[in-house]
């Protein structure tokens, strides 16, 4: 499966403990947002296999996933957030157009591997 559908009781496993970049999709529904972004989101999760995980979680599909998104800061859908090794790294929210979502795609992959090669080479000074 190229999207991983979140909930509340998978977060943990599939986002915080991830070892590779996560984007997650924040949608509902309801949302005319989100359905206009949702295939986009589909679309590029194909072209981006293997370099970074591509999520969904339906925020109104529970009320732990509500609670679960307002920890999280999320106010409004669509909301995309990137996570690297459970942190965020990056979020936009609203809609965006393909380009512009794989303009952020690029850019969050791009931070991601610096932080990486940050951290990769202050683990040889660990003792």
């Amino acid at each position: 499966m190229v999207v991983v559908r979140l909930s509340w009781s998978n977060w943990n496993e599939e986002v915080l403990r991830s070892q590779a970049p996560t984007l997650v999709y924040f949608w509902h529904e309801e949302c005319p947002w989100c359905r206009r972004l949702t295939p986009i989101f589909k679309k590029l999760a194909s072209e981006y296999e293997g370099e970074a995980k591509f999520a969904m979680i339906n925020v109104l599909d529970s009320e732990e996933n509500r609670e679960l998104v307002m920890d999280l800061g999320v106010t409004g859908t669509p909301t995309s957030m990137f996570f690297c090794e459970g942190r965020p790294l990056m979020s936009y929210v609203g809609f965006v157009a393909e380009e512009e979502l794989r303009r952020i795609i690029n850019d969050a992959l791009n931070k991601y591997k610096s932080r990486l090669i940050q951290s990769t080479d202050l683990k040889k000074y660990i003792v």
